[in-house]
């Protein structure tokens, strides 16, 4: 493994940036890591593809932190996003689709192993502090991060403070049921979570697949139907008017509920031209008020955002606007 700082980055420990963060994503496919100045700027960044065995991801994970500090000449702060979370009580990874990760004391041994604490938070969460931190939705008060990709999950910041709730599950709207059922959504697909109807099953991008050839009888890919729908193909805009239709309604209850600033949208299915504004305009009749500010938004970060987020779980200075 090797590490390329950015050239333009001055390493001395007078360098007013030296004191630099540590982010990891850890993916069930691929481990990103980058060190971050406290300005934002990503210094370092290094990827590596996720070992399927939690020992061998541990060694990877100390590997990493050690080469970017190696990098900055200096011990940095580490922040960790997952595809799970850790649970307070046992310290063991509960809800990861690494299923490696589960049940194992992933921040107690991290921790040990690198002798200091290491700050943990659920992937979505990440995304969530990125955006409100320094992307799409910065100097918003609160912030509710979605995202619409193989899955459909989403974090929520306060104050620029992530909220994980007493059961560790706030922000997870994917799995309530489908709100105000139109005709053909009632009961919807089975969830792996053991029910029907959720959310995820209606407006992820398997969901948005499986709801395409049903109807339309075409086997596509999702960006192949939202491109589809793009050139105005007659049923790819129908199968992408129903995803509108079905996210406006899901995010009208998150609006009633929490009333965020910004939602900013994350996932595959947030690439998707014009969806933003879609949502935006769409969610309005669904909310109860009269007037719905709002801000729907496409994410600044992108694919970084979940590590930019896990970086930022060492906190910075925000500034807050109504």
């Amino acid at each position: 493994m090797s590490v390329t700082p950015d050239p333009a980055f001055d390493e001395t420990p007078q360098h007013p940036h030296a004191a630099v963060r540590i982010g990891i994503d850890l993916g069930g496919t691929k481990i990103e890591a980058v060190a971050m100045a406290p300005n934002g700027t990503i210094v370092a960044r290094q990827r590596v593809p996720t070992p399927r065995d939690y020992d061998a991801t541990l060694r990877e994970l100390v590997q990493l932190v050690t080469q970017l500090e190696t990098t900055q000449l200096r011990r940095a702060t580490v922040g960790m996003g997952i595809p799970g979370v850790v649970v307070p009580g046992t310290g063991l990874v509960k809800n990861a689709n690494s299923t490696w990760l589960i049940g194992k004391p992933l921040k107690t041994d991290l921790e040990r192993a690198l002798a200091r604490e290491v700050r943990i938070e659920n992937d979505a969460n990440c995304f969530a502090l990125s955006e409100a931190s320094d992307g799409a939705a910065a100097g918003a008060k609160v912030v509710f991060g979605v995202i619409m990709g193989t899955g459909c999950g989403g974090g929520i910041v306060i104050d620029g403070q992530v909220l994980t709730g007493r059961n560790l599950i706030a922000g997870e709207w994917g799995h309530n049921p489908l709100p105000w059922p139109q005709h053909g959504e009632v009961h919807g697909p089975p969830c792996y979570c053991g029910k029907h109807g959720c959310i995820e099953t209606w407006i992820s991008g398997p969901a948005v697949v499986a709801d395409h050839a049903r109807v339309a009888g075409e086997a596509m890919t999702a960006p192949d139907i939202m491109a589809a729908a793009a050139r105005g193909e007659p049923q790819a805009v129908a199968t992408r008017t129903r995803l509108v239709h079905r996210a406006a309604r899901s995010l009208a209850t998150i609006i009633n509920v929490l009333d965020p600033d910004v939602i900013v949208l994350g996932g595959g299915l947030s690439n998707t031209e014009g969806l933003a504004e879609d949502l935006e305009r769409e969610v309005a009749p669904w909310v109860f008020s009269d007037t719905v500010s709002t801000r729907v938004v496409v994410n600044k970060h992108g694919d970084s955002s979940g590590v930019r987020g896990a970086a930022w779980l060492w906190g910075k200075v925000t500034r807050f606007t109504h």
